[in-house]
């Protein structure tokens, strides 16, 4: 005989949930970071970086440092560094898709950005001496994003090419 169990019901409509739709919201894991990051250095025949628990960790104490005002400011730290910074909920996929679109004002040949365009956070990307990376994202306590990634060593040398 069947008995209805509400509590194992909601634990599988829960389950359910969470198997199909938090999946959609997903693009912050250090995975989704290095395939976008990748993708980009892939275009550019750049070998792939790889995750680093270290930078990762600085990024993470960077963030958090941040989480009280949400500020766009970089951490003058030891690794090359793009951040991002969204009044709601940005993921970090769309993030690194954003400093990847500056490579359509970016012009190889002659290593500079178009007249009034940033490129530095496509090139520090794609700069091909960097081979490590680790990222962040912090909701901040007004409710705005806050992510930032690290590059190991750093790049954007003035009169070097990126790749």
């Amino acid at each position: 005989m069947k008995i209805f169990n509400p509590s194992r019901n909601l634990i599988l409509a829960t389950t359910i949930f969470l198997v199909f739709i938090v999946p959609l919201r997903a693009q912050d894991s250090p995975q989704d970071f290095l395939d976008a990051h990748n993708q980009a250095r892939a275009a550019v025949g750049v070998d792939p970086l790889a995750w680093d628990e270290t930078v990762a960790a600085y990024a993470h104490d960077y963030a958090n440092q941040r989480r009280g005002d949400c500020a766009l400011e970089h951490s003058s730290g030891p690794y090359g560094e793009n951040i991002a910074w969204s009044s709601g909920d940005m993921s970090g996929v769309e993030a690194v898709n954003m400093w990847v679109s500056e490579q359509a004002d970016y012009d190889y040949g002659s290593n500079t950005c178009a007249s009034g365009k940033q490129c530095g956070h496509y090139t520090q990307i794609v700069w091909k001496n960097s081979a490590r990376l680790g990222c962040a994202k912090v909701s901040c306590d007004n409710g705005q994003t806050f992510i930032t990634c690290n590059y190991d060593p750093q790049g954007n040398f003035v009169g070097q090419w990126p790749y």
